[in-house]
Order: structure tokens, then C-alpha cells, then sequence
């Protein structure tokens, strides 16, 4: 038997909840989005029953509820539901479904197959074993459209907190000659790596290593990207930004996520002091998106 969580999940939380679970070593965690609804979002948590007692259960909840005060805002109010033993990653599934994304892409669940009005599109597999960006995030979304955008045909890439590989992935697609990528967390890296089988590119394409930025400049051995993707929390982005002129070349650029609109402002001042100036921004809701450059390229509106 499990426990579920059903929890309703603002989006100002939606981050700092999946990075607490996943640093509190609970995976079996998915995101339920209303139908036409992106707004409305549930966090759903499974638990095995036998390992999670009321008293383990009412402080895990103390414990994500100190996520919002940050916010000022009251921790919603989630409901826990006794569920029949199951094999909890296929319980995910029903919560997927193809997700079209901008004018091109098509976030495609790997056991399903591209519904007919959607065939055109540059479908990218992913696979649910681990959630670390689908797709359905707004700041996740927000990459995907930067990068239709502006395709970033023959370059080489850098997917710096890379997740699920969704970013490396949609970078090939549209025609990057390389990406490499790294990720902190080692669940991260496996699934990044299992994306990139299910979507069929070599390994050389998209080569994936566990760490940071340094572990980054390994892997290039001294060659610099044309492109950065780093879709990840503010302040994570904020202490990196130091190291991104020894991994982006002088005429490169980055495209940085993960911010609330609010924080863009500071980060704004922190790249610019580092010798970045910004040539577009983006958002979704609450969420934002930095387009930086190291060169003196003109704006883009």
C-alpha cells in the first residue's frame, strides 16, 4: 500500500518543491496540470505506507511548508489518500499526455505515439522515471520557445543543470552540431542519458557528466559553447555567473531561467557588473527568462 499526496501547487513553489523532494531522496513525485489550465497545477507524492507514519508524514509537510515563507504566502492544503499497491511510475501516466510547445515542438510521453495534428512537429521522447523538466514548466517552456526562436543551427551547446535533457535535446533537434551537459544530481544525469536513447541521438552528440560548471569545461577541453542554457533557480544562477566567461565564448550568449520576474531585476545588475548585457526577455506568469550576451550585439524585441 501507499500514501498519496495531493497537493496544490503555486507556481512560485513549483521549483523549491520538486528540488526539496528530490534532495530529500523522494523521486516518486509528479506534476498534474488542469487540462487547458497551466496555471492549476497539483504535486502529487507517493510514499510507501509501511516506511511513512502519521507523525513522519505531518513533518514532512512542516518541512515543505518552510518553502513558503520566503514568499509570504500560506502552505496549501494537501490531502493524503490511502492508494492500492502499484507500480507507482505507471500511475504516472495517466497524468501524461503529447504537449505541443510554441510553433515546433512536441513533448511526446515515450509509450505513446504523436497524435495526427501534431506530426509535423519536432518531437522530443521523454520518459517520466525521474521529474526533472518535462516540458510543462513555464520557465522550461520559456527556453524552449527562446531556442525556436533562435535555433542555434551548428553551434556547440552547454546545458548547465540540464535535468531531463529536454533543453539538449530540442538543441539537436533544431540543428546544434553538440551539446554537453552536467547536472548536480545523479538521477538527473541517468535521465538525461535515457532521454537521449529514446530519442535516438549518439552519445558524442550529447554527452552528459555529473557536476557543474567546471565539470563542464572538462568535458570541452578547452573549446567555449556558442550557446548556455541554464534553467535553474536565481541564486544558484547568481553564484555561478562568475565562471560563464570561461565556458561561453565572446560572441556567444545564454539563455538563463528559472527566475521569478521579480528576481530578474538583481540578476540583471550582477551579469551586467560581469560584463553581460541583456538582449531579451521573457515570461510567463510569474516566471521569467534572460537572454544575455557577451557581445555587442543589438537588442532583439
Amino acid at each position: 500500500m501507499w500514501w498519496r499526496l495531493a497537493l496544490p501547487c503555486p507556481a512560485e513553489l513549483e521549483e523549491s518543491l520538486l528540488w526539496k523532494l528530490s534532495d530529500l531522496g523522494l523521486h516518486r513525485h509528479a506534476l498534474q496540470h488542469a487540462p487547458e489550465q497551466r496555471d492549476q497545477v497539483t504535486l502529487l507524492l507517493w510514499l510507501p505506507q509501511p516506511e511513512w507514519s502519521s507523525t513522519d508524514r505531518s513533518q514532512l509537510i512542516l518541512t515543505l511548508a518552510a518553502l513558503a515563507k520566503p514568499f509570504g504566502m500560506a502552505f496549501p492544503e494537501g490531502r493524503w489518500d490511502e492508494v492500492a499497491d502499484e507500480d507507482w511510475s505507471l500511475s504516472w501516466k495517466q497524468h501524461w499526455q503529447p504537449d505541443p510547445v510554441g510553433a515546433r515542438f512536441l513533448i511526446l510521453p515515450a509509450w505513446l505515439e504523436a497524435p495526427p495534428e501534431h506530426r509535423e512537429r519536432l518531437v522530443i521522447r521523454m520518459d517520466p522515471g525521474s521529474a526533472f523538466g518535462t516540458g510543462s514548466h513555464p520557465t522550461t517552456r520559456l527556453c524552449l520557445e527562446a531556442l525556436e526562436a533562435r535555433p542555434p543551427v551548428g553551434e556547440l551547446v552547454a546545458d548547465l543543470g540540464c535535468g531531463s535533457g529536454v533543453l539538449g535535446l530540442a538543441s539537436l533537434g533544431l540543428g546544434a552540431e553538440a551539446v554537453v551537459s552536467a547536472d548536480t544530481d545523479s538521477l538527473a544525469v541517468r535521465a538525461t542519458t535515457d532521454n537521449r536513447a529514446l530519442n535516438e541521438w549518439e552519445a558524442a552528440r550529447l554527452r552528459v557528466v555529473l557536476g557543474s560548471l567546471d565539470e563542464l569545461l572538462q568535458l570541452l577541453e578547452g573549446r567555449q559553447v556558442d550557446l548556455l542554457l541554464c534553467n535553474i533557480l536565481a541564486p544558484v544562477i547568481e553564484a555561478l555567473a562568475p565562471g560563464f566567461e570561461r565556458l561561453v565564448s565572446s560572441k556567444g550568449r545564454a539563455l538563463l531561467s528559472g527566475l521569478l520576474v521579480d528576481q530578474a531585476p538583481r540578476l540583471k545588475r550582477v551579469l551586467s557588473d560581469l560584463g553581460w548585457r541583456v538582449i531579451r526577455e521573457a515570461e510567463q506568469g510569474r516566471w521569467g527568462l534572460l537572454e544575455v550576451s557577451r557581445s555587442s550585439t543589438s537588442s532583439i524585441s
